[in-house]
């Protein structure tokens, strides 16, 4: 699907990749702020200059997107975007503008080689017509007819991605928007559907720094926009190394199909880690973390119209210790030095290969440095120390011989062995000393089965195709040179031939020379163009190096630093910050809001476990009675059947290091025959093969009814070794996982150590496998809700063969439970933790005599146990029975257990319609603050939404939006509804010790003060209510806030007297607006503040005794009804200071206040006989005296200074 690229210039700069339905829209968004989780604003820190570049972005139907404004930015449409990259704070998109289809793996898995890229920047305009690289650098328009060049030129600005362009365009990058190229077909789905772009392997993707914003962005989507942009196809994810497919002629093809007129294909996959990449001579050994440099997967798969498809992966790698190679001139001349003790080094030779053992089992080091050359010598002898020291290999047996470790080394001198007169013919002598392991890894191959329903069935008119796993590659060949290139390549290719041949064998078939013609030019292709990768190009190099001020690494400047900062990671720099507020305002709401679009469901599940002892003479037999056994009608026709065998083969020496799957597929068509013929009978739908899987003798089939296959995906199947410490297949585990619905489960069959005292063994391989079986993106056992482990455990009872026959007969069942060694490893905590099993109620199921109920009469007598167990956990998992059928062919019975299990079910559908609905309403509240907003005056504040992070809390605040002033406008609310928008209770809901009790309000609201107050009184104690007085500062902004009797606040006046004064700290309103409280010295809400001091006559001015008045305290001091009239109190400035002499119209033409109904008020005061406001007493008077007023005006007040003595000076 091609993608058209425009561009907005005006109002904010935005770029769009447009398909035919959709379009991804990109714009810059300078600021110091960051997004955090809960949509709020956050402040980044900055760390030097590392700010991470923000870019919002926005995904959206092509339909409801206005692209009026946009223009063409590229001629020609793109295939997809790599990512995005900084560089000096700008931020670039990079666009595949040329690829090529070169491979195709199988039906609808196509590969394709990028051959050109571009970049774009998203948020300047200056390099949108840059492109340097087109430029004739040497051009003529300044050269004089003498042939030089006189002329100042002004410097060419260079694109700042250049030398990438030419990296990424150097037909080394491949990518597929159809499958997960980073991983192995084994390691992939069978199901196509299935492939989710977020499950790359980090280490092989060569572009996951720039992508890795996108893919979270997608995570972030809903379920349809994220199908919607996984199939539009813009999101690439790009590998380096090599891919190519040969088409095989029928007439070549080894296999011989009844579709044999169709072409075969042969393909091979070279993926190069990007965890150490770098050039040879500058990136040698390992690192720290355990990564090697030239570490390359290459994977070979043959695909026959049929639906067989086989899959066998080997790895190169440098050798695993620190050491350098200087460069030099003159061959042979290189100097090699080791610069890590074996002490120092072995930390990370283990976490190597520790980590290969999780991804691949068993590895076989096959090492052709040579024997004579002092350099290697050295290598080789570091080499073969650590092998030796290998944490691996101390898990084995002391005085175990190679062939039982999982970590086997052979040293094979290529060259000595290639001098004579065979030449290079003679490489493949080393087949001799690799066949046995060749043999025992096995090879990966799956098959397409038709399943036709049965007449008379619901689905008897569909043809039902799918593919199944029939064997899985269990180890891997890790080869390695000095330089890993031209001897490694020959190595593998031979590797490759024995796999195919041992495929072809087991099957019957051989290969003719022109097949092996086709597939020796591939690994002749693939290592000419891995040796160009790791050979560097000298141009790239010099480009590089001439232009210092560009520091991105990888396979350029010095060739040393990470592949990862190749692909735009600076030093210090930060990754793109993607964000959609809109969308992840949506995926907040829809988590808080799950009930209302998910539900759950019972599903009825069985399980069953069964030794065989290698037997087939079973498979012809009524297996019913352990299949379909008499249990209740809910657990009869199960949803899902789990099937699990041991010992499948007979465990012989040749048998334990391969697996052969014919004996399997005998016994699937024997279940899967029992279990339809019983649905018929039942008249209900049959069961198909969902998945299976095998390690030698262990093996595990999932049957699923037809109706329940589609709410079943992720279907992923693992196997892990523990016989003879992990090489052999004989003791081990086989997995499988599912998503039923919205609910993971995983079912595990194994077989562990045997023995009667190795139930120490048995739990370490309990947690081998725990450990070390791994699904798709490093998927866990114990990642997951449902957990049902099934097999042959191998765990004895702990009494002597004479007492357990006597409790047997006896039906001393709770005895031998006790003494029962998986009881009491369990209880004990020394393995499975956290597991249930339900109670036995049924006699101990090995060792019988075949074809008997009589347990073991020959020489070793073993003792009876319960060998076979099947454990659970998960909450939502419950037992209904276990219990055993009586087969007898074997020397085990067969164990059975039925399950009820509840699943979450997501109804899709609704989450999508209530995603849209919130996305819609959404939309409107933040209109205009989108990735393609037309307004100029978006901030990107207006990007978040300001919603309360809390329930009755209020939404965030900002620069542009502060709640508490509604944008800076007035607003009148009452004392409950500001309560509320506050978020807090109007009033407190405190209850008292008793109904008649209240709280005491005549305690001071200082708790720390000291009272004789009770906390409670009795309801009849309460004093009459009294409103509360109120005092506004003047800090606070202007609120309009209505109180029982809807006071309101008057205007401010400068010249009336009816607002607040200039000059004075706080303002009291109109008296006749107003109620005041009553004066009372008992039941005031508040203290009563200090009267107002006069001065005393003597020291008063003229002027100032003119302009003085009295206030009138009465209100104040007197006992006065709960509510009082209202009275005439207003105040005026207060006077300015005038000198004592001119006359009083004089003053009044300076501008001194015009006098008012004050100065009468005061007056008439003044002249009457009340008295003012009394003072606190003197300290030497007792305060049951009368008070005396110091500042009254009249005779009386003077005289009672007449204690008071002038201050004279002296």
């Amino acid at each position: 699907m091609s993608v058209r690229v425009l561009l907005r210039d005006y109002p904010h700069r935005a770029i769009a990749l447009v398909t035919s339905t959709h379009a991804l829209i990109f714009r810059h968004s300078p600021a110091s702020t960051d997004i955090g989780p809960n949509g709020s604003l956050t402040s980044i820190q900055s760390q030097g200059s590392s700010i991470a570049p923000r870019c919002m972005v926005e995904f959206s139907l092509l339909s409801s997107t206005d692209l009026s404004d946009y223009r063409s930015l590229s001629s020609l449409p793109v295939q997809g975007t790599l990512g995005l990259i900084t560089i000096n704070n700008d931020v670039f998109i990079c666009l595949v503008s040329g690829a090529s289809r070169v491979a195709t793996v199988r039906p609808g898995e196509t590969v394709q080689r990028i051959h050109a890229v571009e970049f774009h920047c998203v948020n300047r305009s200056e390099y949108d017509q840059v492109l340097n690289d087109e430029v004739n650098p040497y051009h003529t328009e300044s050269v004089a007819e003498d042939g030089f060049d006189y002329g100042q030129r002004e410097p060419i600005l260079e694109h700042p991605c250049l030398a990438l362009k030419k990296l990424l365009s150097g037909g080394t990058f491949y990518y597929s928007v159809d499958f997960d190229l980073t991983s192995r077909l084994q390691d992939r789905s069978v199901d196509a559907s299935t492939y989710d772009t977020d499950n790359h392997d980090n280490g092989l993707l060569w572009n996951s720094y720039m992508i890795e914003p996108l893919i979270k962005f997608r995570s972030r989507l809903s379920r349809h926009k994220r199908d919607a942009l996984d199939s539009s196809r813009i999101l690439t994810s790009a590998i380096r190394g090599f891919v190519q497919t040969i088409a095989v002629p029928s007439s070549a093809s080894p296999i011989k199909g009844a579709r044999s007129g169709l072409p075969s294909t042969l393909t091979l996959i070279s993926r190069l880690s990007c965890l150490r990449a770098g050039t040879r001579f500058n990136s040698r050994g390992i690192d720290d973390d355990g990564n090697v440099a030239n570490f390359v997967e290459t994977e070979t798969v043959f695909w026959h119209p049929s639906g067989l498809c086989f899959s066998y992966a080997q790895i190169r790698g440098s050798v695993p210790v620190f050491w350098e190679q200087a460069t030099n001139l003159l061959p042979g001349q290189q100097k090699i030095q080791v610069t890590r003790s074996p002490e120092a080094t072995q930390p990370a030779f283990d976490k190597h290969f520790e980590k290969l053992e999780i991804d691949y089992g068993a590895i076989h080091i096959l090492n052709l440095l040579s024997e004579s050359k002092p350099g290697e010598v050295d290598l080789s002898t570091r080499y073969r120390y650590h092998v030796a020291h290998s944490s691996l290999n101390h898990v084995a047996e002391k005085g175990a011989s190679s062939d039982r470790q999982l970590l086997k080394e052979t040293e094979y001198d290529f060259h000595a062995e290639t001098k004579g007169p065979g030449g290079y013919e003679a490489a493949s002598m080393i087949r001799r000393l690799i066949e046995d392991s060749a043999d025992g890894f096995a090879y990966y191959m799956s098959e397409e089965i038709e399943e036709t329903p049965d007449v008379g069935q619901q689905n008897g008119d569909r043809l039902l195709h799918r593919s199944i796993v029939v064997l899985q590659q269990e180890g891997v060949f890790r080869t390695n040179c000095l330089d890993c290139l031209d001897r490694t390549n020959l190595i593998q290719t031979i590797i490759s031939q024995m796999a195919i041949e041992i495929f072809l064998s087991h099957r019957g078939e051989r290969a003719a020379a022109d097949f092996w013609m086709r597939h020796s030019s591939l690994w002749a292709d693939n290592g000419d163009s891995l040796s160009k990768i790791y050979a560097g190009t000298g141009a790239l190099k010099t480009s590089f190096t001439r232009h210092g001020k560009m520091s991105l690494a990888g396979a350029f400047a010095d060739f040393r630093k990470s592949a990862t900062r190749a692909y735009g990671r600076l030093v210090g720099q930060a990754p793109v910050h993607l964000y959609d507020p809109i969308n992840d305002f949506v995926n907040s709401e829809l988590g808080k809001r799950t009930h209302e679009y998910s539900s759950s469901k019972q599903i009825s599940i069985w399980v069953g476990t069964f030794n065989l002892n290698g037997r087939t003479n079973g498979i012809n037999s009524n297996l019913s009675a352990w299949l379909c056994p008499d249990v209740d009608a809910s657990q009869q026709n199960p949803e899902i059947v789990a099937v699990g065998f041991q010992e499948i083969v007979e465990l012989s020496p040749q048998q334990i290091m391969s697996t052969d799957p014919a004996r399997r597929q005998l016994w699937e068509t024997a279940v899967k025959r029992t279990l339809n013929e019983n649905a018929r009978n039942s008249g209900c739908e049959e069961y198909v093969l969902l998945r299976s899987g095998q390690l030698v003798g262990a093996a595990l089939s999932i049957f699923v009814r037809v109706s329940v296959l589609g709410d079943i995906k992720n279907v992923e199947g693992s196997v892990k070794k523990t016989g003879m410490s992990g090489v052999a297949g004989n003791k081990g585990a086989v997995a499988i996982r599912l998503d039923y619905a919205n609910t993971r489960m995983c079912f595990v069959t194994a077989h562990l150590a045997a023995g009667f005292a190795n139930y120490e063994e048995r739990n370490r391989d309990y947690r081998t496998i725990n450990h070390g079986l791994r699904f798709q993106r490093n998927r866990s056992i114990e990642d997951h809700d449902t957990i049902i482990w099934l097999g042959d455990f191998n765990y004895r009872i702990g009494l002597g063969d004479e007492k357990v026959r006597n409790l047997i007969q006896k039906g001393d069942l709770d005895t031998l439970y006790q003494n029962d060694q998986l009881n009491l490893q369990m209880v004990g905590g020394l393995t499975f933790p956290f597991y249930s099993e339900a109670r036995i109620t049924f006699m101990p199921t090995y060792k019988f005599n075949n074809g008997t109920d009589e347990y073991d009469t020959s020489e070793r007598a073993r003792i009876p146990a319960w060998c076979d167990r099947i454990l659970r956990k998960g909450t939502n998992l419950r037992q209904i029975t276990y219990q055993t059928a009586n087969l007898r062919f074997s020397d085990h019975r067969p164990v059975f257990g039925t399950f009820h299990c509840i699943v979450s079910v997501v109804n899709e559908s609704l989450k999508d319609r209530l995603s849209h609905e919130i996305y819609n309403r959404r939309r409107l509240d933040v209109v205009g603050s989108t990735a393609n907003a037309k307004t100029d005056e978006t901030d990107d504040e207006d990007l978040i939404g300001y919603d309360s992070i809390s329930p009755g809390l209020p939404p965030a605040s900002s620069d542009r939006r502060k709640w508490w002033l509604d944008n800076g406008m007035l607003f009148d609310v009452d004392l409950e509804s500001l309560s509320n928008y506050l978020g807090l209770p109007a009033r407190s809901d405190i209850e008292g010790p008793s109904k008649t009790q209240v709280f005491n309000s005549q305690r001071p609201s200082n708790p720390f003060d000291p009272t004789n107050e009770p906390d409670w009184i009795e309801k009849s104690r309460v004093p009459p209510p009294a409103p509360a007085s109120r005092q506004i500062n003047k800090t606070v902004a202007p609120v309009a806030m209505k109180s029982p009797t809807q006071t309101h606040i008057p205007p401010i006046s400068r010249n009336g007297l009816s607002g607040q004064i200039d000059g004075a700290s706080s303002f009291v309103p109109n008296s006749s607006n107003v109620s005041l409280p009553p004066a009372t010295s008992q039941h005031t809400l508040r203290k009563a503040g200090p009267p107002i001091p006069k001065k005393p006559v003597l020291l008063r001015s003229p002027s100032s005794q003119n302009s003085s008045f009295t206030i009138d305290t009465k209100a104040t001091t007197t006992q006065a009804p709960s509510r009082v009239a209202p009275m005439n109190m207003e105040f005026p400035p207060p006077p300015r200071r005038t000198s004592t002499t001119g006359s009083r119209q004089d003053l009044y033409n300076r501008g001194a206040p015009v006098p008012t109904q004050f100065e009468t008020l005061r007056k008439t005061r003044r002249n009457s006989d009340e008295e003012g406001p009394p003072l606190p007493p003197r300290r030497s008077e007792s305060i049951a005296q009368p008070k005396p007023n110091l500042l009254d005006e009249g005779d009386d007040a003077f005289q009672s200074m007449s204690a008071w003595q002038a201050l004279r000076p002296q």
